[in-house]
């Protein structure tokens, strides 16, 4: 665990900016599979200043909105990194949504359950997935609230994160409609995903339906991702999916948004919009 000043305080108060909304619990009766779990969420602040984020026990989300002015539609629910054992909350969530929410894309910041905490009884494919999936339905079901076209919301992920993301774009449903939660009814399928240095999982079905990829990466990051991640490009044009892949001259993992990143690998999330944008997935309302 990289090293910090650790703190049990409110998440939200600590990590919040003065126009930052509220964030929303997933399941306001409380998270199937975290029945009797009440331990507080805990923050704490590295050296640089940057939150990570562990004990997650209620899972949710915070919805940056862009102004109706300049808003597409497009929404995109991010899901953090942090080696499914901490969420770091700015360079890889925070951060990405007011970038996007400036440029007329909704940001939606997941806090999901973490597997691999130490004394944790939850799974990856279990109720991280499961989270990840609720808050695409959630948002779906928000939509109109918030200028979001219910056909345009996408996952993205980092790291740990990128796994989650990668899985809820190739294991989503339409929704059983006979479900007694109403947003249960709601399909978990992303219209796209953006990986970025993501870990991947092992098993991943893609076919022509895979929803469309965005993927980035540093050439310096460890092989099961630097070259990964072109096999997975490789996969996915082989499987009839439509996939675009960006790897950075002399970058490692973890680059995110920051404003200290210099160099081409800056413009990484400049290149998702054109991504989007290429797709008819980013239109002024």
């Amino acid at each position: 665990m990289r090293k910090g000043f650790v703190c049990t305080l409110f998440v939200s108060a600590l990590l919040a900016h003065a126009a930052d909304p509220p964030w929303i619990a997933l399941w306001p009766n409380g998270a199937p599979g975290s029945e009797g779990k009440t331990g507080e969420e805990t923050v704490r602040t590295t050296p640089q200043g940057e939150h990570v984020i562990a004990n997650v026990h209620r899972p949710s989300i915070a919805i940056f909105l862009p102004s109706k002015e300049i808003a597409s539609g497009a929404a995109v629910v991010i899901a953090l990194g942090g080696g499914h054992s901490e969420l770091w909350a700015d360079h890889e969530g925070l951060n990405v949504a007011r970038w996007l929410a400036d440029r007329g894309v909704a940001g939606v910041v997941l806090k999901y359950r973490l597997a691999r905490e130490k004394g944790s009884s939850y799974k990856i494919e279990g109720e991280s997935l499961a989270d990840m999936q609720r808050a695409v339905r959630l948002v779906r079901s928000r939509g109109a609230e918030g200028d979001i076209d219910p056909d345009r919301i996408g996952v993205m992920g980092f790291s740990a994160g990128g796994e989650i993301a990668a899985l809820a774009a190739t294991r989503f449903d339409a929704g059983p409609p006979d479900a007694v939660d109403p947003i249960n009814r709601l399909s978990s399928r992303p219209a796209f995903q953006a990986l970025i240095y993501p870990a991947l999982p092992r098993d991943m079905k893609l076919s022509k339906e895979t929803p469309p990829a965005f993927l980035a990466c540093g050439e310096n990051d460890r092989p099961d991702i630097s070259q990964g991640l072109p096999e997975l490009y490789l996969a996915l044009k082989k499987a009839g999916a439509i996939a675009e892949l960006h790897v950075y001259t002399g970058v490692g993992h973890g680059f995110g948004v920051r404003s200290t990143t210099k160099g081409a690998v800056a413009g990484w999330p400049a290149r998702f919009l054109e991504f989007l944008d290429a797709r008819k997935l980013r239109q002024q309302n």
